[in-house]
């Protein structure tokens, strides 16, 4: 029963953290002017953090004392989605000449598979 609510869990605060990296992207990219790349790489940092924390506290409920270790981890599994993120983002958009917004949403989804992946199994495990 503890993978069924780790999951639903997972796909709840996924869900808010795909709109923290999506409004945060927009801001930087849209109202600010900032490059697509570099508005990526900033909405990335602040998703990040925001996984973290829920991650966790409330998905996987770690009690490890081992933060720095756990954060250690937690973080260079996403510094490999978000160099994944940003190069698909490049293909997508200045490659393949797809949608902005388009592209955005694919490659969250693309990254959201990843990141649930490395956290069950390295960072977050029993």
């Amino acid at each position: 029963m503890k993978l069924d609510r780790e999951l639903v869990l997972y796909v709840v605060f996924g869900a808010f953290t795909f709109l923290v990296n999506i409004v945060t992207y927009f801001l930087f990219q849209s109202v600010m002017g900032i490059n697509y790349l570099v508005s990526n790489v900033l909405a990335w940092f602040f998703s990040v953090l925001f996984a973290y924390i829920t991650n966790r506290t409330w998905v996987f409920e770690s009690k490890s004392p081992e933060i720095l270790k756990e954060m250690s981890l937690f973080f260079g599994g996403r510094i490999f989605s978000g160099v994944v993120d940003t190069v698909l983002m490049y293909l997508f958009i200045d490659v393949l000449v797809l949608g902005n917004t388009f592209s955005k949403i694919v490659v969250q989804i693309i990254v959201i598979v990843l990141n649930y992946v490395f956290s069950k199994l390295i960072v977050f495990k029993d």
